[in-house]
């Protein structure tokens, strides 16, 4: 039986040495060279005496960083992914919160590494990713692993402004793969476009697929995103036929009149996750690609990846959310109304995750661990922990789970209870909105509609005006040139909230 992830590249190597594995489009691994890097990099940690420890992985998007995350976990240690980009004060926090003894860098942010506080061993990796591989350490260390041992730390977001520590193990990740491969129909002839940063968990779904299949993946750079005709040149130049994206990405594409220049001819699977695709933007990537497989994706880093799938396979109305569909097989969904019983139908519930994908919980953080993971409401026979997600979700008409809102994105004002995501739906639904977020002032009691696209304050005001009852309408209503993003491409609603006070 399978327990570790590093599993698939011993297998994939041996029948598809010589293929690329990841690319950047300048710099390319293969198989072979994926595997004896990593090894060589293990060998390294291994030598140094590090084991079952955490070991920051600091270093610009590239095949090599990923050939890093897996010599951590061959060295029996786990990896927690940080890049250049992020914020200095996260990393600072980030470094407080792990004790790591071991830092790994390339030779970009080495510099930068050096400026933290950061008491451990600074390494670069090309001084050790040719290693002398020691085959007998690093089978010891296999031998002695269980499918419960972590394999990363990532950190994300947490309402306190501290950084939470998510922990991804073994059994977890591969429950994942293996779902989410059959359910996106991945192959050895799959070549990934992978948007989402390194040190997110959103970069599961190319990294250890490619390694299961024998796929390929191209690591998009950054600054293709900025350039949207030209970033789909990139896709067409590789042939590029499956995408993960979030919905920001997408609709950069599509509501920018791309599509007049450029088409990515060769996709065949579309997947979004991250935020509520707007229904007429993605009929702009339907009617381009009309062939395609789309699939919303589901899930919060705490439940390993995605754990909910929607393939879109009927006409989705304009006035309609697209829903998260279903769990994944091994994984189980409860909607936990106010009362902490099972939502009615047609009731609202907070989503809870079940199974195999839930977290063992935050890293070095046990009291915001119990108050997430809890046990199951419904169970009270033997203990069942289960992650409480904070989204909250209801079963449309057609018995498909729908994504409704944040738990704390609803408010109360003028004595109503309000979710802001239905204001932005609706916003969303006007066609010459491109992209819209809603946030709450609480200091001054408003609600604050921000926007892009090329309508007009008061175009969208009458619009919106007869579309929601007057308690919901917004207070303001603010256009942008450019919708503020966190660097997983969801909408950054605390710069939003910044903005709103100024």
């Amino acid at each position: 039986m399978q327990n570790n992830v590093l599993d698939y590249l011993d297998e994939i190597v041996n029948s598809k040495p010589d293929k690329i594995a990841f690319s950047d489009g300048i710099d390319k691994l293969t198989f072979r060279e994926v595997f004896d890097l990593s090894r060589a990099v293990g060998t390294w940690i291994y030598q140094k005496g590090n084991y079952k420890e955490p070991i920051v992985v600091f270093m610009n998007k590239h095949p090599k960083m990923v050939t890093a995350f897996y010599g951590v976990v061959a060295a029996g240690c786990f990896y927690v992914p940080m890049d250049a980009e992020m914020p200095k004060m996260r990393i600072e926090l980030i470094i407080k919160n792990l004790s790591a003894k071991m830092m790994i860098c390339d030779r970009d942010t080495f510099e930068t590494a050096k400026e933290f506080e950061f008491e451990g061993e600074i390494i670069v990796y090309d001084d050790i990713c040719e290693t002398q591989i020691d085959d007998q350490a690093l089978a010891c260390v296999r031998d002695s692993a269980i499918d419960t041992d972590l394999v990363y730390v990532v950190f994300t977001s947490g309402s306190t402004g501290i950084p939470k520590g998510v922990t991804g193990c073994h059994r977890s990740i591969i429950d994942y793969i293996e779902q989410l491969s059959e359910v996106l129909a991945f192959g050895e002839d799959t070549v990934f476009g992978n948007q989402a940063p390194l040190y997110f968990d959103a970069c599961l779904k190319e990294i250890y697929p490619t390694l299961k299949f024998g796929a390929t993946t191209y690591l998009l750079p950054r600054d293709l995103f900025l350039f949207p005709i030209k970033l789909v040149e990139f896709l067409n130049k590789y042939q590029i036929n499956t995408i993960c994206w979030v919905v920001s990405a997408l609709t950069m594409i599509s509501s920018l009149g791309t599509f007049d220049e450029a088409v990515p001819k060769y996709l065949h699977t579309v997947a979004f996750a991250g935020e509520v695709f707007p229904v007429k933007q993605f009929n702009r990537w339907k009617k381009v690609l009309p062939n395609a497989v789309f699939v919303n994706l589901y899930g919060p880093t705490e439940g390993t990846g995605v754990c909910c799938y929607y393939k879109i396979e009927r006409e989705i109305h304009a006035d309609e959310v697209i829903p998260i569909g279903k769990p994944f097989k091994n994984t189980a969904i409860l909607l936990i109304n106010e009362n902490n019983e099972e939502a009615k139908d047609g009731e609202c519930g907070e989503i809870y995750i079940r199974g195999t994908g839930v977290s063992h919980g935050y890293y070095k953080d046990m009291e915001r661990t119990r108050n997430a993971f809890v046990q199951n409401p419904l169970n009270d026979a033997y203990p069942e922990i289960v992650y409480k997600t904070g989204d909250i979700g209801q079963f449309n008409k057609y018995g498909e789970l729908v994504f409704v809102s944040r738990k704390d994105s609803q408010i109360k004002h003028m004595g109503h209870r309000i979710e802001l995501g239905e204001i932005e739906a609706y916003a969303n639904m006007l066609e010459e909105v491109e992209l819209a977020g809603c946030i709450y002032d609480g200091n001054r009691d408003k609600i604050v509609l921000y926007y892009t696209g090329n309508s007009t304050h008061k175009e969208v005001k009458n619009a919106i005006k007869d579309m929601l009852p007057g308690y919901m309408l917004p207070n303001r209503i603010i256009r942008l040139d450019k919708m503020p993003l966190t660097a997983n491409g969801k909408i950054d609603r605390i710069e939003l909230k910044k903005n709103s006070l100024m």
